[in-house]
This record gives C-alpha cells, sequence and structure tokens, in this order.
C-alpha cells in the first residue's frame, strides 16, 4: 500500500482522538494462534536514535517508506503482528494495519545508541498502563547489564519492577536480556558467547515477584550449537531476536531455524533484517522467515 503521510497528518492535527478509536475497535486476537508459533515484526528502533541498516545510516529515517514496509510485512501470511513505539503504532492503527494482529508496545527506549547514558535504559516508551487502555497484547523491555557500570543496578531494579506491573495487569512482557560491555574506544557491544546469554537468561527470568508473565527474546549466540545448552537455562517461552544479520541472510536463516527446534523456543522477532533486506524484495523475506517456523 502506499502511505498517504498527508492525510495521516490531517487526521492527526485535527482529529488526533481518532487513534484511541482506532485502538478501541481494533479486532483482537490470542497472542498464539493454533500453530502455537510467534513471528513478529519489530520497528522500535528508530526512537532509540538506532536508524542504521548495513551501510545506510539513516535507512529507517523516511517514515512513510517504514510504514509502507511494515504493512507490506503485516499482509503476509503468517506474520502475527508487531513490536514498535506509540508513534509508529498510531500511524498502524489509523492506516488500520493492525486488525487481527498481535500489538506489542516497546517499554524503554532511553538508552540512546552511541550515548555516554546508553546502558541507562530508561521506561520512556510505553507503560504498563498504556498497554493496558489501549487493549495492546504485551509490552516489551530491553535489559543490557554491564558488570563493570554500576548503573546496572537501577537497570535490573526498573525492569523488575516492569516485570509486576505487567504480570498484575495479566500482560506477556517479552524481556530482551544482554550482558554488555565497552569496547576500548567507548563503544557498547552485547556479548553473544554461550556464557554471557545463559547468565542473561538466567538474570532475566529471576526479575519480578512473578514469571507468570514473562516472555524471553534471546539472540542466537555465536556458536549456533550451543544454543540447546543454553536455553536449558530456563523454562519461561522464548522468541529468537534477529537482529541485523548484515548481508548474509541465508546464514542467519540457518541459525534460526536451528534455534527454532529448541522446547521453550516459540518464534521470531525480527526488524530490520525483514524490512530492508539486501535485496529489497520485503515479501520474500518475511515469508521465507515465516517459513522457518
Amino acid at each position: 500500500m502506499t502511505v498517504d503521510i498527508a492525510e495521516l497528518i490531517r487526521t492527526r492535527t485535527r482529529h488526533p482522538e481518532a487513534v484511541a478509536e482506532a485502538a478501541a475497535r481494533r479486532k483482537r486476537r490470542p497472542l498464539l494462534g493454533d500453530t502455537g508459533r510467534l513471528m513478529i515484526v519489530a520497528a522500535d528502533h528508530p526512537a532509540r536514535g538506532a536508524l542504521g541498516v548495513g551501510d545506510n545510516k539513516f535507512a529507517m529515517a523516511n517514515r512513510a517508506d517504514l510504514l509502507e514496509r511494515l504493512c507490506l510485512a503485516l499482509s503476509r501470511p503468517g506474520v502475527d503482528g508487531v513490536l514498535a513505539t506509540a508513534d509508529i503504532l498510531d500511524d498502524l492503527l489509523l492506516l488500520g494495519a493492525l486488525d487481527d494482529r498481535v500489538v506489542m508496545g516497546s517499554m524503554n527506549r532511553g538508552g540512546l545508541q552511541g550515548a555516554c547514558f546508553e546502558l541507562d535504559d530508561r521506561f520512556t516508551g510505553h507503560r504498563p498502563e498504556d498497554i493496558q487502555r489501549l487493549g495492546f497484547d504485551a509490552g516489551k523491555l530491553l535489559l543490557r547489564i554491564d558488570y563493570d557500570d554500576p548503573g546496572s543496578l537501577n537497570t535490573l531494579e526498573s525492569t523488575a519492577r516492569a516485570v509486576d506491573d505487567m504480570a498484575a495487569r495479566q500482560l506477556p512482557v517479552f524481556v530482551e536480556p544482554f550482558i554488555s560491555r565497552r569496547t576500548p574506544d567507548g563503544k557498547l557491544r552485547n556479548d553473544l558467547s554461550a556464557e554471557a546469554v545463559t547468565r542473561s537468561i538466567a538474570i532475566a527470568s529471576g526479575l519480578g515477584g512473578s514469571s507468570a508473565y514473562t516472555w524471553l527474546k534471546v539472540p542466537v549466540t555465536d556458536n549456533p550449537d550451543d544454543m540447546a545448552q543454553v536455553m536449558e537455562t530456563s523454562t519461561l517461552p522464548a522468541v529468537l531476536l534477529g537482529g541485523d544479520v548484515g548481508d548474509d541472510q541465508d546464514a542467519a536463516y540457518e541459525k534460526w531455524r536451528g534455534a527454532l527446534q529448541l522446547p521453550t523456543v516459540c518464534g521470531l522477532v525480527v526488524g530490520r533484517s525483514l524490512l530492508y533486506p539486501a535485496d529489497g524484495d520485503v515479501a520474500a523475506a518475511v515469508d521465507t522467515a515465516v517459513g522457518l517456523l
């Protein structure tokens, strides 16, 4: 579909209440369908200032283009829903693209990419009450832990309270944990070794007063053969994080394919690699990912 930006602006300026009205009449569905699998397209990167895909530093900066890619992805068979921040979800509501789709609100986007405070990932996005008020289906939060950064304790505590608030509303929350560290030049890097991912899963699983509504959103380790042992760390249901796979899309698919066979892994949450594939064919990239499920 072609997105009419002028019409969106007209609605936002003259009828801002249309967003809430669209949310109220949205046709909802269960989190898991008959297959028991989830295929979610992620688009919450821009709110953290992470606009780049591959060599293009501003690939996600064109909002009309991003919305068109999202609408195409959401229209493909087997795609269950979308993960995004309020600005993008509001646009998709106004476009009528979220009926019968799982809608996940992105909760913390305060850790801006490249900032000195990147690990101070405060909850600047959807609050639990917002997700409940809008009738959305789940929330997602990012948890990066640096053992050398005392501020990580604040992130852990605020994450635990968010888990509590979501559980109190019986709303699923997808926790995306990493052990992270600064390189000598100050850049933040996530450790994808088996040991680090195992520790991050163990820490995330124990947050809050109840894990009843907690899901994990985990990366595939550097060595995919380690995933079976890594995923034995928790009984919480999990989805795989797609991430930016670079030019070797086929290799990424193979890594996902293997991990999807594990008993706790229930699906995929993939963003840039499906919305901005190297060959430009969004529909084909999405269909291939769906086929892995």
